[in-house]
């Protein structure tokens, strides 16, 4: 009997930036990722629907760029760390902020939020991506779980 082999396709990873690492923006405080984050959310979005951003950071927290990561209905979006850290890997980020945006208007986590986050938090030290913080953010502010210690 005869097994038949497959080839694999060559994978090359590549990275361009279009911009100076100095002239990047420089993440230290929730803040500035708020800012960030509420500049390229879809405002038509904010009030409607659940969606999930990542900015992704070199080592020094400027911002290699920042990705959709999935979009929901009223009450939810997926959070999958697969998604999250496939394209932190891809972007050779060594750390990152998750946001995700309460159509309700209401800033408190859910228990829900704190558990993926933690979950979320121990996969990303398995890479050894470190999750700076995870914002709560609604057309009146944000919330962030780092500042309230809940990671």
């Amino acid at each position: 009997m005869m097994i038949e082999t497959y080839q694999v396709a060559e994978v090359q990873l590549s990275y361009h930036p279009k911009f100076k690492a100095q002239d990047r923006p420089k993440i230290n405080q929730s803040e500035q990722a708020y800012n960030i984050f509420i500049q390229q959310w879809d405002k038509g979005k904010l009030e409607l629907l659940e969606q999930c951003k990542v900015i992704l950071l070199n080592r020094n927290n400027r911002v290699l760029g920042l990705a959709h990561v999935s979009q929901g209905g009223v009450t939810g979006t997926v959070l999958d760390p697969r998604v999250i850290f496939s394209i932190a890997l891809k972007a050779n980020a060594t750390s990152i902020i998750l946001a995700h945006n309460h159509p309700s208007g209401n800033l408190n986590p859910s228990p829900e939020d704190i558990a993926i986050t933690k979950k979320i938090v121990a996969s990303g030290r398995m890479l050894e991506i470190i999750v700076a913080d995870h914002l709560i953010i609604t057309a009146n502010g944000y919330y962030s779980l780092a500042d309230n210690c809940l990671m």
